[in-house]
């Protein structure tokens, strides 16, 4: 079977492994479209995403249009003649005339067991909902967001101990990996597209600064799921002293004791550690960041002379 002249949409690290996968298998790969260069970092200095550093060290065609839409990007789409578009995390809506144009579709690595999960983002919204499991589903796009066929899926455990961070690693690589035992056999007109499950549909908006507050009315397993799913970003953090007190690692501990008298919000010391009153149980903070400081354990925060009770 000949294989399909490619192109890959995609922008943050989470795409990379299925660039190198697709490149390492030799499919033809005409171009790659990615966000443009933006501002990062303390001194704001314009920066590739890491699929155009990918991109480039593979000798890949690239292009960063602002807008997809726009009348140059599609005349550049055009002209690389795609049979397929492979897509990864690449942040921008794909509109009817992309989505018809290559004869094999648009095929799509979403990090999550579809339809649970659908939208921005999927990997924090797992682990806040406490799921016991999520995977990688490699889909057949359509018009909605993340509402296409499926052609296959593979879960994976989410441990107590995972993070964003973490489980972005893993789905990152099983990505690569299934889409690759995937397109053969897709291409070959042995797998057909199979339409979502009609229930069972949810949906994760992209996650803004602001979402990383802590809410200590919530109880306290749900806020220490939140501190995990937002590491390392959009960070977890509370209001102390009139700044943000970012938060990195806690653990819950549930009071036996009678906490009537105790209000959400009030600051303790449980274990030798900073803690905070929640609606169910202790919040146990091991390990934080006071602002302009670097992070730090809990141990050495209070070491430090703060008042924190």
């Amino acid at each position: 079977m000949n294989l399909p002249r490619t192109v890959f949409m995609g922008s943050p690290d989470f795409a990379v492994p299925a660039l190198r996968a697709l490149s390492a298998a030799q499919y033809p790969i005409t171009g790659v479209i990615t966000q443009p260069d933006r501002p990062a970092g303390r001194g704001n200095a314009l920066t590739p995403p890491p699929v155009k550093v990918a991109a480039l060290e593979l000798g890949l065609e690239i292009c960063q249009p602002e807008k997809l839409r726009a009348p140059e990007s599609m005349q550049q789409l055009r002209a690389w003649n795609p049979d397929l578009i492979v897509v990864a995390a690449f942040g921008q809506i794909l509109r009817p005339e992309v989505l018809t144009l290559p004869r094999y579709g648009c095929i799509n690595i979403h990090a999550s067991l579809l339809p649970r999960h659908r939208g921005a983002a999927p990997i924090q919204a797992a682990i806040l909902a406490g799921d016991k499991e999520t995977g990688i589903t490699i889909m057949l796009m359509d018009e909605g967001i993340d509402t296409g066929p499926m052609l296959a899926r593979r879960s994976i455990e989410i441990l107590p101990t995972d993070t964003g961070g973490s489980l972005f690693e893993k789905l990152s690589n099983l990505g690569g990996e299934l889409l690759l035992e995937t397109l053969p056999r897709y291409l070959g007109g042995e797998l057909l597209p199979q339409p979502q499950p009609a229930e069972g549909a949810t949906y994760a908006p992209m996650l803004k600064k602001e979402d990383g507050l802590l809410d200590f009315t919530r109880p306290a397993a749900e806020l220490e799921r939140q501190i995990r799913a937002f590491s390392p970003w959009p960070g977890a953090f509370m209001r102390w002293q009139g700044a943000p007190l970012k938060i990195h690692q806690a653990h819950v501990r549930r009071e036996t004791s009678h906490q009537g008298d105790r209000e959400a919000g009030k600051l303790v010391i449980a274990e030798g550690l900073p803690a905070v009153m929640t609606g169910e149980g202790l919040l146990v903070f091991d390990e934080l960041q006071p602002p302009g400081k670097g992070k730090m354990s809990g141990k050495a925060f209070l070491a430090g002379g703060r008042r924190w009770e």
